[in-house]
């Protein structure tokens, strides 16, 4: 049986034989010697997307340390509030960061524990997804919007319909209308300003 440890646009949290293209996790373990979840679903504020293989490290999945999770792709992890990882993923969270700064005017690229402090109080609402109405002309490419309770990603003029296998129908992005959008908006801000997540196969024209 599958570990209910893929990660939808919603942040939620599910089990599926489909497998991610990246990993990531939520500060720490939260999963049981039985490799079930307990009734939490993070430990800290960092929320991170990984690489599936780094160095050619090996490690047991839920096992003694953190609770690993499955994306995807990138632009469902920013969705449910993961920022790229500075360790596995040095050159493209340096890009996200500057990005960050450039979208707020900062003088200098944030740290992480800042970013966290800020996507924390965007991606929640208690212990629920936090959504944001916003105008669909307005967003960037690798948004999500949730419409009749499914997951759309804005690519260009098209809507991709998320499934955990990958995008499955394309269709044209409708104007001049306001939406529940799933990504926090410092992550949209961050795509406005360029940053370039990494798309799934499928989402290809």
């Amino acid at each position: 049986m599958p570990l209910q440890n893929r990660v939808s646009p919603f942040g939620d949290l599910f089990a599926s034989s489909a497998r991610g293209s990246f990993m990531g996790n939520r500060g720490g373990r939260f999963h049981t010697d039985a490799k079930t979840l307990t009734a939490r679903r993070w430990v800290s504020r960092q929320w991170i997307c990984c690489v599936l293989d780094f160095k050619g490290r090996q490690r047991e999945v839920w096992g003694r340390f953190y609770t690993e999770l499955f994306f995807l792709d990138e632009p469902t992890a920013l969705a449910a509030g993961h920022r790229p990882c500075f360790e596995c993923r040095r050159n493209n969270a340096e890009a996200f960061a500057e990005k960050w700064r450039e979208a707020r005017g900062l003088g200098a690229r944030p740290h992480a524990g800042e970013m966290d402090e800020v996507l924390q109080s965007e991606r929640l609402q208690g212990r629920t997804k936090r959504l944001h109405r916003r105008n669909l002309d307005d967003l960037p490419d690798g948004a999500f919007v949730a419409l009749e309770q499914a997951a759309f990603a804005v690519r260009g003029s098209a809507l991709l319909r998320w499934t955990p296998d990958g995008y499955d129908a394309r269709t044209l992005r409708p104007r001049g209308i306001a939406v529940d959008v799933l990504t926090p908006p410092a992550i949209l801000a961050v795509l406005s300003a360029g940053y370039k997540p990494h798309w799934h196969p499928s989402a290809r024209d």
